[in-house]
């Protein structure tokens, strides 16, 4: 039996899960952080007394403009999924990984709201294998190969208000492959 690899696993803090998930998308603790983010939230809109991209409250709860920049930083991109298409495996193996946003109760404490927020986190392939990275888990969960990665993104799309984004490469073909080596 193959042994579980070594994976980067940041769990959840406060409304930072966009963080997280880049953190884990990535694989280094400190690829990003909150300072990182909220600059990025400024950068995005200057000169703004209560910023659209972030809660009022300085907590994190960043939106997908902030992710999209953090990704760009990395020389990637996200593509947004539409979700009328059916996903196939060469959809998702040349992605470096996977985005989703999703509906979560809103919780503070254990006191529970009647509305929804929205939360990140990120898929990833390690040898061969797909795992959840979101950090309200433990530990990452294994999903498996990428037919059972296609039945757990479709069961999630299938929800309403959930967003899938293939995070993909920017750099040339011959150098992505390389530093995946």
């Amino acid at each position: 039996m193959k042994t579980k690899p070594n994976i980067y696993h940041e769990k959840q803090s406060r409304q930072l899960c966009a963080l997280h998930t880049l953190n884990n998308l990535f694989q280094k603790s400190d690829t990003f952080t909150k300072a990182l983010l909220d600059d990025l939230c400024l950068q995005l809109t200057p000169n703004s007394w209560i910023n659209p991209h972030r809660s009022i409250f300085g907590l994190g709860n960043y939106d997908v403009n902030v992710v999209m920049a953090a990704v760009q930083l990395m020389d990637c991109e996200m593509v947004w999924w539409d979700k009328r298409r059916k996903i196939t495996p060469h959809d998702v193996n040349s992605a470096v990984g996977l985005i989703l946003n999703l509906p979560s109760p809103s919780k503070v404490g254990g006191l529970l709201f009647p509305f929804k927020t929205k939360h990140w986190l990120a898929i990833r392939q390690f040898d061969s294998v797909y795992y959840n990275l979101d950090s309200k888990l433990s530990s990452p969960e294994t999903i498996g190969d990428v037919q059972q990665l296609i039945e757990h993104l479709t069961r999630h799309l299938d929800e309403d208000d959930c967003e899938l984004f293939l995070v993909n490469s920017t750099k040339p073909c011959t150098l992505a492959v390389a530093e995946q080596m």
